[in-house]
Formats: structure tokens, sequence, C-alpha cells
């Protein structure tokens, strides 16, 4: 099982894809679309049927990232942030 440190690892900000929002794994996915699918009563399985690249910690990053960030934790300074190369 990732440690959280790990889990966190995978959430990465560049201020060229979506105009910073956190994205996965440096991939054009945002934490907020996994989430928003999450809410809208969408399983973790039918997240990765949809988006096959995913894997099962991606979707437990997005919910860490998502608990730390409203627990009032600053997230955003633990994480990956890359210029555009």
């Amino acid at each position: 099982m990732p440690t959280e440190r790990e889990l966190l690892n995978r959430i990465v900000v560049r201020r060229d894809v979506f105009d910073g929002k956190p994205i996965i794994r440096d991939m054009r996915i945002s934490v907020e679309q996994v989430l928003g699918m999450l809410a809208a009563g969408d399983t973790p399985e039918d997240v990765l049927r949809e988006y096959t690249f995913l894997e099962p910690e991606d979707i437990q990053a997005c919910l860490l990232f998502a608990h730390r960030s409203m627990s009032g934790e600053h997230v955003h300074a633990r994480i990956s942030i890359r210029e555009s190369t």
C-alpha cells in the first residue's frame, strides 16, 4: 500500500496545463475531473474503465488531495509544480 507521500507525488501542477489545476501523473486529466465523476455517482471502477491509463492509486491520490485540501492543509506546497518545457 502506497504511503500518503507516494500518493501525493502522483499529483502535479503545471502552469501550462489546465491553467495550473492539479493533474494526475503529469497527464492531461485533472484531479477535479476524477472527483467530479465520483461525486456524480461513478464508482472508482467506472473511472478506471473510462480512463484506462489511470491506476487505482491515482483515484486514491485524488481523494487524499481533496481531503487534505478541505482540512486546510497547504497541499499545493507539497506537490510538484513544473514549469513548461
